[in-house]
């Protein structure tokens, strides 16, 4: 067969092949087209464009008559590049190519050989992988292919096949305006390495061509790699847990599913039946324990469902029978502290989850409880001080009881402690020195606490207690007694005269009982009225040592007057 007929039937195959790979294409499930997106590529890409080939080599003819010719392979061929790629996945796929640049010339010994149509160009066969790597819009690509290649023939020579390889990459665009069925290729770039050998004529021999090839044109997408999603079926019990009697409802939801086909639901499993999405399940005759129910959809055309791979799902849900529960109680004493003889309230909250009828009953560490129902009375007759433990019982009709514990503090009378002679304010009288017993200002500010606490204390009592400072104390006691008897002024006892002025401010100013008042003369050394109130049981002498009480019979109190003014002759003496 001549170069020329094998070129006519590698056009021929060109065409078939551009014509066939959409039929082929369109074989591809309808589903897989269908679910073609951003995040799954094309299964197919078809290329379409115009290309440039640059080719540079020379040949060398060995004529047996003439000078040697050399022809040289250095000008543009312009043409076409088809090629259709399958991939397996994302990134990798097998790819074939024709390419045809039939416009190019050729130049021998410096001028110019072959015409259009006269074996002047470059016919391409070839096959081998293509890789890509999606990246949104734009996606990178490269390949590597093996084929043959039609190369016109020196002068005259007649177009030869030779081997052929090609390795390059481009860059195609995807347009959002043909809903990603349709992309531009801005550019592939290639080198070619083509041998071709003319054989050993008058114009023969050999050439090693290195092309240089530029396309661009348009990518057509089709079909999906991802395959279509299987049928999904989840499965529920609601509720997953009851009691005898109680009824469950079991749902299945179907995911995935292709709503041109016809779906079909079966059930299998204790109590399960129906070819619905929900069962419904009787328990009354169902023993406590866990059981499974099987749910089944099928998806297909109608007599035909489940019959293809991913058209059938089944899933399964479990629940549980579970045996009556025993009631609860919760147990109460009010008060919890009592004293002995006292009783408290025992109080019980029963509760059965089924509502079954309820009995109670009580008992206790000490003492007694009496009482049947939600409530006894707790007795601590008898009982000794300290904590006593109460236990509350229920029970229902199936067997079931529960128990809860409370307790009782019984305590022993506080006995309060023996009051205590308080020690009230103290009155200081040495800022009058003409007058060292007399209640001034400064003493009715403490008298008047005192007689205050008498009045809020009604069964307590009072006690002034006078004292003297040494000075006093000089008086002997036969003056004192001769000063009581003769009643002379010159001669006082300042700590009684003190305590007695400050009761009688106490009595008649304040208006304080006299009986609960009484006086007393101390010990210490100083001019002073120390005042303490003796609370109903307290006893004085006994918390207060050194005291002596004072004959009120024998001493007045002293009138209080304003100190008189000197006469002023008097003063002026005086001032000399």
């Amino acid at each position: 067969m001549s170069a020329r007929s094998l070129k006519s039937v590698s056009w021929a195959l060109t065409l078939a092949f551009v014509a066939l790979l959409p039929v082929a294409i369109s074989a591809q499930d309808a589903k897989s087209t269908k679910a073609a997106t951003d995040n799954n590529p094309s299964r197919w890409d078809i290329f379409l464009g115009y290309s440039y080939l640059a080719p540079h080599g020379t040949v060398t003819t060995s004529p047996t008559i003439g000078s040697p010719i050399t022809a040289s392979y250095n000008a543009v061929n312009v043409g076409g590049l088809f090629s259709g790629a399958y991939f397996f996945n994302r990134y990798l796929g097998v790819q074939a190519e024709v390419g045809i640049h039939e416009w190019g010339t050729q130049s021998a010994n410096g001028s110019n050989i072959g015409t259009h149509g006269n074996d002047d160009g470059f016919f391409s066969l070839a096959g081998g992988l293509i890789a890509r790597f999606p990246a949104g819009a734009i996606t990178p690509f490269v390949h590597g292919l093996v084929g043959t290649d039609d190369v016109d023939g020196p002068y005259h020579q007649p177009s030869t096949w030779g081997p052929a390889l090609t390795v390059g990459g481009g860059l195609d665009y995807e347009t959002p305006f043909f809903n990603h069925h349709l992309a531009i290729r801005l550019f592939q770039a290639d080198y070619q390495y083509i041998h071709a050998d003319f054989g050993s004529g008058d114009y023969g021999g050999r050439a090693n061509i290195n092309a240089a090839r530029l396309s661009a044109g348009i990518v057509l997408h089709a079909g999906s790699i991802v395959p279509p999603p299987p049928v999904t079926l989840t499965c529920s019990a609601s509720p997953d847990s009851v009691f005898p009697g109680d009824p469950i409802t079991v749902t299945a939801t179907a995911g995935s599913i292709e709503p041109k086909l016809n779906v079909i639901y079966s059930w299998s499993g204790t109590g399960a039946s129906g070819t619905a999405t929900t069962t419904t399940i009787a328990t009354g005759a169902l023993d406590p324990g866990t059981y499974t129910v099987k749910g089944t959809v099928k998806e297909g055309k109608a007599g035909k469902e489940g019959l293809k791979p991913g058209q059938t799902a089944d899933c399964s849900a479990s629940f549980t029978v579970k045996a009556f529960e025993p009631p609860t109680i919760s147990c109460s004493a009010n008060p919890t502290t009592i004293k002995p003889g006292e009783s408290a309230t025992v109080t019980s909250v029963g509760m059965s989850p089924q509502n079954r009828p309820l009995t109670y009953s009580y008992s206790a560490t000490g003492g007694t409880v009496a009482g049947t129902g939600t409530t006894a009375e707790f007795s601590s007759a008898g009982a000794p001080t300290g904590v006593v433990g109460i236990t509350c019982n229920v029970a229902d009709d199936k067997g079931h009881s529960a128990a809860a514990n409370t307790s009782v503090t019984i305590v022993a009378p506080v006995i309060p402690p023996a009051p205590k002679t308080q020690a009230l304010c103290s009155i200081s009288f040495v800022t009058d020195a003409r007058r060292p017993t007399r209640v001034d200002n400064e003493a009715k500010a403490c008298l008047d606490q005192v007689a205050l606490d008498l009045q809020q204390q009604a069964d307590a009592k009072a006690v002034v207690v006078g004292e003297s400072n040494a000075k006093e104390k000089g008086i002997t006691a036969k003056q004192q007694k001769v000063a009581l008897k003769h009643k002379r002024a010159k001669v006082e006892l300042f700590d009684a005269q003190r305590a007695v002025n400050a009761k009688d401010y106490l009595v008649t100013e304040k208006g304080i009982d006299a009986t609960r008042v009484s006086v007393a003369t101390g010990t210490a050394d100083g001019q002073t009225v120390e005042d303490y109130l003796v609370p109903s049981g307290a006893t004085f002498a006994n918390d207060v040592q050194g005291t002596t009480p004072v004959d009120e019979s024998t001493l007045k109190a002293e009138v209080r007057k304003p100190l008189a003014e000197r006469h002023p002759a008097k003063k002026h003496a005086a001032a000399k």
